[in-house]
């Protein structure tokens, strides 16, 4: 076999590799979609693009569904420019115009507050995404976005629970669909059943332009960064673990934790037909 043909061999199987991937993702995308009810006709939905793997592959999965759907709905790109040092103010405008995306850059300056309150070596993560939500939902308004579209995935997801769990004494996730504090909007996670793997490989055979945080990117000892290593290593271990773990989210037996407020243990009482909640909740059918 000549060079050539073996480098055209091997561009196949890429772009076969490549094709198979995307297949997978807007499967997945749209399972969560029709799922969650997260999208429905007529929907202007706002894509927060931020210039990281998830949130390029989020706004990419998102146009080709649109081309596909059964209903109409109208994707404007959002982008914040937070006044960052050396950030690439150019990149995101330029890569949206060339896909033909309507876009709105907005420009708010967190990145100056996030440094001046939070004292060095702290983590900058929560204060920033605060200041980052206020801003969007604003713009959301201004745009007439009926949903917020963000690019969190299932490790994401998975993430979010045990640093809970380890850190705020609270069994709570990242919904794939809620509704914002001031009860205005809808924000939704498309990509909620898919894997933070599957992405990274998309962004590499899509070759995004990626532009790197350095606000909290580079930040040593992240709690979450300490979580993410750890389910990494169960994966490893494990091969399956985590969408067993994702399925369990899906799957809860109130009865079965110790919440009072979701279940009525005070009010539990011997009854003469089985009880639906009882102690076979989990065993195999």
């Amino acid at each position: 076999m000549t060079s050539v043909a073996f480098l055209n061999r091997a561009q196949q199987k890429d772009q076969f590799e490549s094709n198979k991937l995307e297949k997978r993702l807007c499967k997945l995308t749209a399972q969560a979609i029709v799922d969650y009810s997260m999208i429905v006709n007529g929907d202007r939905v706002m894509v927060c693009v931020s210039g990281g793997k998830d949130s390029y592959t989020l706004l990419e999965i998102l146009l080709l569904l649109r081309k596909r759907a059964p209903i109409e709905f109208d994707i404007v790109a959002f982008n914040l420019d937070q006044k960052q040092p050396n950030f690439p103010g150019h990149v995101l405008p330029d890569y949206l115009t060339q896909r033909g995306v309507t876009f709105h850059i907005g420009h708010q300056d967190t990145y100056s507050v996030v440094k001046r309150v939070i004292a060095e070596g702290k983590t900058t993560c929560a204060l920033c995404s605060r200041l980052r939500r206020g801003v969007i939902y604003r713009v959301a308004k201004q745009l007439g976005a009926t949903k917020i579209a963000l690019g969190h995935h299932r490790d994401d997801i998975l993430e979010t629970l045990f640093l809970n769990m380890f850190y705020g004494s609270k069994l709570k996730a990242m919904a794939p669909k809620l509704l914002s504090d001031n009860g205005q909007h809808i924000v939704i996670r498309p990509l909620a059943y898919c894997k933070e793997t599957d992405l990274a490989e998309y962004a590499e055979h899509k070759t995004f332009p990626i532009i790197p945080c350095d606000l909290c990117g580079a930040q040593p000892n992240l709690q979450r960064q300490a979580v993410k290593e750890l389910l990494q290593q169960w994966e490893k271990k494990t091969p399956g673990r985590l969408d067993n773990m994702f399925r369990a989210l899906q799957n809860v037996a109130p009865s079965h934790l110790a919440d009072t407020k979701l279940f009525d243990f005070r009010g539990l009482l011997p009854q003469d037909c089985p009880f639906d909640d009882g102690d076979r909740v989990f065993d195999r059918d």
